[in-house]
């Protein structure tokens, strides 16, 4: 085995993990409803989880860890992207926000802020900003 076919089934594993923990998110009230599943859906190609690996990550999700990002900067990189998926997923009103939120506990930010901080990812994700910007807002929010 190359080194760079290592490199590439640790970068699978981990979105194939990323993925199950999303779907065990949006599982977490026993159904996944059909905007959850189009985020879903979309999710899969941008993290490039094939046919059969998202069939069988919804079939048995739990089987995957949770890999929260360690780094503040990595939770706040993976909500970028999330921020930006709910966003362009025209969910609109109460779900858009109740989706990120559920999303925010999945990627490791604590219960009683969640609210807080979708509602500025959202608003950050409507300004179009580019990773860094976002991340630096992000930041600049506890200050």
């Amino acid at each position: 085995m190359s080194f760079s076919d290592l490199f590439d089934s640790g970068f699978k594993k981990r979105n194939e993990d990323h993925f199950a923990a999303i779907v065990r998110v949006a599982m977490s009230d026993g159904v996944i409803s059909d905007n959850e599943k189009a985020f879903l859906d979309r999710l899969a190609t941008r993290l490039s989880i094939s046919e059969l690996d998202y069939e069988t990550i919804l079939g048995d999700y739990k089987s995957h860890p949770i890999n929260a990002p360690h780094s503040y900067d990595e939770r706040l990189e993976r909500l970028y992207d999330l921020a930006r998926m709910v966003w362009a997923d025209d969910i609109e009103g109460p779900n858009q926000h109740w989706l990120l939120e559920k999303l925010c506990v999945g990627l490791g930010f604590h219960a009683q802020n969640v609210k807080y901080i979708a509602d500025k990812a959202l608003a950050l994700a409507y300004d179009k900003l580019d990773a860094d910007t976002f991340v630096e807002e992000m930041k600049n929010m506890n200050r």
